[in-house]
């Protein structure tokens, strides 16, 4: 994934873009928001669910633990309170997505299954299934979540005189005589703003890091001025920190409509010391993998900031957009342009949550769809590598559309978050191909990077392809199937030819950077259409994984009590 802040020039915000957004407009005082929440049938009390009940175990439940014992009191006691502070960005999430009172439709499930599938989904709607409702009495999602008055138009937005009608940190609502006004968070949601900073600035009392609990100070102060860069840049300066946090409005993914606005969420991290120590030697290299980039001059001229960290954590708790369907792995923060280019990133990945999803999904997908001859290649170590690459390369590449003060994501819009997505994946491998070479990777070789990747676009595919991973995964997959990069017998098992995938790295990374550089929001809207699609035989065999009732996600077992702590 997955922060952002505001300073340095009106334009900009922050997070997983920049955007050219003046101060929120202030709502009318006479004017309450309109009832935005999806359209239900008035007498409903017991949905009927329009799913199979199969597919209401697709989820594998994991207890989400880790060795708390080397930590002190005080750090015990600053985990409960930002698990505390988590579980507001819960409900801000639930209000974000949602819309209708979050215990009132949870109360109607009288299922025990299908109230757990709904939490698990933060609404009536399937993550993993195109986000196609399955209660009866919903329609279809709305592309702009509860971001946007429901009956609002991507049209009337663009060209309406609002301000801040890309805002990061603002609702959209219409007011009585039918203007669109913008609403900060930090107004919107402002009880439960006030009470999270109140949280936070506990926590920091308790922190035996200084950069830290500096850094939670500020982002207490962000959620109260919705300004959010200065503690985005205090958290680059974290270094030494045993227990961290990811924690505020950060990723866009949840606004299809126009992929400005930010959701809430969080996650309460141990750092895994020894594994960090492993992880530190590849930032050295970021300079000159971004030289080498197999793409003209221009479109690697943006140099990002050298000061990144790549570490190990075991997460201990999900919250909000983070813990809704698909469960992230990896996170490279934060998202504000500006702040990577000045500063880099942070790349955290998930150690627990990630052998999870190895060990009870990717190893039994690769049973059924791998020939067995290249099954020997599927490893841990190249999952892990795979994915933290993955987030490394979010960095790389091009941040302005050349020649343009516009980002990247300013300039593609909807489609931004997809080919970022696409990037981070097909450049993660071409970092791992350069490692291997420079003998900075000893662990394995290119096959199992190549062969273990192709496992897990079956994984990520299965997410479904209306998310932004989600269409990201299907013009890979249907590139590489293109470019010949694999084959597939009479079987229905998948080979990787090696030359030709590595062949099929460089030429997708070629035109992913060149779409972006050049901002061509046709380019890419033409790509995802041609290629952003799940086709009959690959549908087909992703059937026969869930015949052999092999799970599509996990979900946790998490919290205080989990974990040992008190309430």
């Amino acid at each position: 994934m997955k922060f952002r802040i505001t300073t340095l020039k009106a334009s900009i915000l922050s997070l997983y873009m920049l955007t050219g957004c003046q101060p929120a407009s202030e709502p009318l005082a006479h004017s309450p928001a309109q009832d935005r929440s999806p359209k239900t049938q008035a007498t409903i009390s017991q949905p009927q669910l329009l799913i199979d009940e199969a597919r209401l175990n697709i989820y594998y439940p994991v207890n989400l633990i880790a060795d708390l014992t080397h930590l002190s009191d005080n750090q015990k006691e600053m985990i409960g309170l930002l698990i505390d502070a988590s579980e507001i960005m819960d409900d801000l999430f639930w209000q974000q997505a949602f819309g209708e009172d979050k215990e009132a439709f949870l109360a109607k499930l009288t299922d025990p299954r299908v109230k757990h599938f709904a939490s698990i989904n933060y609404g009536p709607w399937d993550r993993l299934n195109a986000d196609k409702p399955f209660l009866a009495g919903y329609e279809a999602k709305s592309s702009g979540a509860q971001f946007y008055p429901e009956d609002i138009t991507k049209d009337e937005l663009l060209h309406s005189s609002l301000d801040d009608k890309t805002g990061l940190y603002s609702v959209i609502e219409r007011a009585d005589n039918g203007e669109l006004v913008a609403i900060p968070y930090h107004q919107k949601y402002a009880t439960e703003l006030q009470k999270a900073a109140s949280l936070l600035r506990k926590a920091a009392g308790l922190a035996e890091d200084p950069d830290f609990s500096n850094y939670l100070l500020l982002r207490a102060d962000a959620f109260l001025s919705n300004q959010y860069q200065i503690s985005d840049l205090a958290w680059m300066d974290v270094k030494n920190n045993q227990i961290d946090v990811v924690i505020g409005p950060i990723e866009t993914y949840e606004d299809q409509l126009l992929g400005a606005r930010t959701s809430f969420e969080s996650y309460v991290l141990i750092k895994d010391m020894e594994w960090s120590e492993k992880l530190a030697q590849f930032a050295q290299y970021l300079p000159e993998l971004q030289q080498g980039l197999p793409v003209a001059e221009a479109y690697k001229a943006q140099m990002p900031g050298t000061n990144a960290d790549l570490n190990a954590y075991d997460v201990i708790y999900y919250a909000g957009h983070s813990n809704a369907g698909s469960k992230t792995i990896a996170i490279n923060l934060p998202n504000d342009e500006e702040v990577q280019l000045a500063k880099g990133t942070r790349r955290l990945q998930l150690k627990n949550a990630m052998r999870a999803k190895f060990d009870h999904i990717l190893l039994p997908i690769a049973d059924v769809l791998i020939v067995p001859e290249q099954r020997q290649h599927i490893t841990f170590n190249a999952f892990f590598a795979n994915t933290m690459f993955h987030e490394v390369a979010h960095g790389l590449g091009i941040k302005n559309v050349l020649n343009s003060n516009t980002t990247v994501r300013e300039a593609l819009q909807e489609h931004a978050s997809a080919l970022e997505e696409g990037k981070a994946d097909i450049l993660g491998l071409y970092m791992v191909e350069q490692l291997l070479e420079r003998e900075a990777i000893s662990e394995g070789v290119l096959e199992d990077y190549y062969v273990t990747f192709m496992a897990g676009i079956f994984r990520s595919i299965r997410f479904g392809a209306s998310s932004a991973h989600g269409k990201a995964n299907m013009v890979r997959f249907n590139y590489f199937a293109e470019k010949g990069a694999f084959t597939r017998n009479d079987l229905g098992q998948y080979a990787v030819d090696m030359p030709k995938m590595r062949e099929a790295v460089n030429t997708l990374s070629n035109l992913i950077l060149t779409l972006q550089g050049d901002g061509d929001y046709t380019g890419v809207a033409s790509l995802v259409a041609a290629k952003g699609v799940i086709g009959s035989q690959l549908q087909a065999d992703l059937n026969r994984l869930t015949d052999a009732n092999i799970s599509v996600d996990i979900h946790f077992n998490q919290g205080k009590d989990i974990l040992g702590l008190p309430k």
